[in-house]
């Protein structure tokens, strides 16, 4: 299929996975704050694999990165595990149904300790060109080290795709010590958009609530 420009799904495929991240993944605890794996207190955490591990997000989720990518010039998807290993697999599995053949390469945190010795488990050849991603992107550490790995293994990094940009300096980092461009398919701000929203509604009164003049 040479034509990959159309819509994949006729329901809003990305308003509804938002809905799912919202619900299943998403923590605001303004008081007590959480704390990250950066080290940072937070008053927003957002468990993205409560979303991607499940078979309602993994449909939507792959569906959503497939339309991302439909017309990138990528032979293979993937990045750090754990993070990236749902997004890749549903974006490949989704990806080739529709005409799209795409491989899947996963990148250990530490190389194996016999047999190739390797970082990157994959069937992908060096010189293919990839995208990588993540799940949540904070300061983009694990991005830039699996973009870092990806390049030693020979690959073309050609894009680099996350589930959620925190907005706290990931996508800036990443792109100034890679000089790969970073885009996301959600920000917090959209969550915490989203949050205000479904919080406003709640908060209105019911009609058998109204006060009667």
């Amino acid at each position: 299929m040479d034509n990959l420009d159309y819509q994949v799904m006729e329901q809003d495929y990305k308003v509804n996975l938002l809905e799912i991240l919202y619900v299943r993944s998403f923590k605001h605890d303004p008081e007590n704050g959480f704390t990250l794996t950066s080290g940072k207190k937070s008053d927003v955490y957002i468990d993205a694999k409560k979303t991607v591990l499940s078979a309602e997000g993994m449909e939507l989720l792959g569906f959503t990165f497939f339309h991302e990518l439909k017309l990138a010039p990528i032979d293979g998807i993937g990045g750090m595990t754990l993070g990236a290993d749902p997004i890749a697999y549903a974006t490949a599995l989704i990806s080739t149904m529709n005409g799209k053949a795409l491989d899947v390469f996963i990148i250990r945190k530490e190389a194996k300790k016999h047999g190739t010795m390797q970082f990157v488990e994959t069937n992908l050849r060096p010189g293919a060109d990839v995208c990588i991603v993540d799940d949540v992107v904070t300061t983009g550490g694990s991005t830039i080290e699996a973009i870092k790995r990806a390049r030693e293994a020979g690959f073309n990094v050609v894009k680099v795709l996350a589930l959620v940009d925190r907005e706290e300096g990931g996508k800036e980092n990443i792109e100034k010590e890679t000089n790969c461009r970073f885009s996301s398919i959600f920000t917090k701000t959209d969550l915490l958009e989203l949050h205000k929203k479904n919080t406003e509604k709640d908060q209105k009164p019911k009609p058998s609530e109204k006060p009667v003049f």
